[in-house]
């Protein structure tokens, strides 16, 4: 194997190392504290505060017009003048956050937020100006710092949760202020740490290079609004339909399968830059996606299989008795998760490749489907009618990538393998939503095939990642 092919896995072995560190670590004491946030907000009191950071999230990429990928892409180029991109997408993003403001009172039309748009408000505004420091820092390739900053984030998120929700007793807007407050600290800290102040400067803000940024990133802007409405849309229709309390613990139910998102999610941060530096060698580069994607379908496979052979062990520690009922919807959203994974694996070629309309018509396909089948099943079936519709959106969106971003970068993607862990993954999750007596058994048993079928992309990367492979 070439010394550069070597270097990548080593490169992506370490970054994909480092940021597991600095947010896996930290992230799973949000999960460990589960048990306090449960018991502390009742299940309607829950709904709204997911409600409120849900619709905060839906407008952030809408309000900071995209550049938080705009930045990330541009910045990671070597030739890129790194100050000029930092400069102009700060200057894109003030615009952003200025036409938010001053629309802002129109929040107050929907009934739910009526009473909490100035926490909305704020939520976006510092979530915005800490994603595009720590974008910033990613780029330029600093990840132990991009790390760190994750890190330092969710410790004071749950020291001002403690705050608000135990001394304070502030209920859903200290829950909420929490990570406001969390942001703007971090932003603070990257701010003089990374000594960004230095990079800004107004000479460097180039009219050619923001219209670049914002061809670039508009188009992204949608594409992330439709992931949002996929994973929104049936919170609010949930709420519609069934009421707070039910959504309230369908929201609790999405916990655990974030684990599956929170594990994808850092390794793609590590990926995504390795992905553009591995373009520079289009016949490397196919072989690189090639042998991480059969890796990575490997472990998003095996690590779902696994949560939803104990899904209702993990609700028993992780949740209030209050919110038991949750674990009917997890296997559900498990298989769900497990597609999200693969599906935002298969973006990372609309991002090397600078394709962001294929990204958009693919999401927004999803959101489509995904908001049609919530009017169809949640109403019959409550909320494992929305788990349903949003495994099956997600589902709908993977089939429309394997299809399209294979051919594109020229990798294969191994769709038989890809049918028969999806196989698997049902039949368990169909096995641990029965009631049968003996259904953790034969649930066990197909998530032993799932890690045979998987053994040997698993061996694989491993023997490419671990630092005692022989090369």
């Amino acid at each position: 194997m070439a010394k550069t092919s070597v270097s990548r896995y080593k490169k992506l072995f370490s970054d994909t190392g480092i940021l597991a560190i600095g947010t896996f670590a930290s992230k799973l004491l949000v999960f460990l504290l589960m048990p306090v946030y449960t018991a502390l907000l009742a299940p309607e009191a829950f709904s709204t505060a997911e409600l409120i950071t849900g619709t905060s999230n839906l407008l952030i990429p809408v309000v900071c017009l995209g550049i938080t990928n705009g930045i990330f892409r541009f910045a990671a180029e070597k030739e890129s003048d790194r100050e000029a991109v930092f400069s102009s997408s700060l200057v894109l993003l003030f615009c952003g956050l200025i036409g938010f403001l001053a629309l802002s009172p129109l929040l107050g039309l929907v009934t739910y937020l009526n009473d909490y748009v100035w926490l909305i408000v704020a939520y976006v505004f510092f979530a915005n100006l800490q994603s595009v420091m720590a974008q910033y820092v990613r780029a330029i390739d600093r990840t132990k710092l991009f790390a760190l900053q994750g890190i330092i984030n969710t410790a004071l998120t749950i020291a001002f949760n403690l705050l608000f929700l135990i001394g304070f007793r502030m209920g859903v807007v200290g829950y909420v202020l929490s990570v406001v407050a969390g942001n703007f600290v971090t932003t603070v800290f990257l701010i003089f740490s990374a000594k960004l102040y230095q990079v800004f400067s107004w000479k460097k803000v180039k009219k050619e290079l923001l219209r670049d940024l914002i061809r670039f990133s508009l188009p992204l802007v949608p594409t992330t609004v439709c992931w949002m409405i996929t994973n929104l849309s049936d919170r609010y229709m949930v709420t519609y339909f069934c009421g707070d309390a039910a959504n309230g613990i369908y929201s609790a139910a999405y916990k655990i399968p974030t684990i599956v998102t929170l594990l994808s999610g850092i390794f793609m941060q590590a990926w995504q830059f390795s992905a553009i530096a591995a373009e520079e060698d289009p016949v490397e580069s196919k072989r690189f996606f090639n042998k991480i994607f059969s890796g990575f379908l490997a472990v998003a496979a095996v690590s779902s299989g696994g949560l939803i052979l104990f899904s209702g062990v993990l609700t028993k520690l992780l949740l209030n008795s209050r919110y038991h009922d949750a674990w009917h919807y997890m296997p559900t959203l498990l298989c769900a998760a497990a597609f999200e994974a693969l599906v935002s694996f298969l973006a990372t070629v609309y991002l090397v490749k600078k394709k962001p309309s294929h990204s958009l018509v693919t999401a927004l396909s999803g959101a489509i489907l995904n908001v049609v089948l919530n009017f169809v099943l949640i109403p019959r079936f409550g909320p494992m009618g929305a788990a349903f519709a949003t495994m099956l959106a997600y589902g709908f969106v993977l089939i429309l990538r394997m299809i399209d971003a294979p051919r594109m970068m020229g990798f294969s993607a191994s769709p038989t393998h890809l049918l028969l862990c999806t196989f698997l993954l049902f039949g368990e999750a169909w096995f641990m939503t029965t009631d049968l007596a003996l259904k953790p058994l034969f649930a066990g048993i197909l998530l032993i095939a799932l890690f045979l079928l998987n053994l040997r992309p698993l061996f694989s990367i491993a023997r490419e990642f671990l630092p005692s492979s022989k090369k």
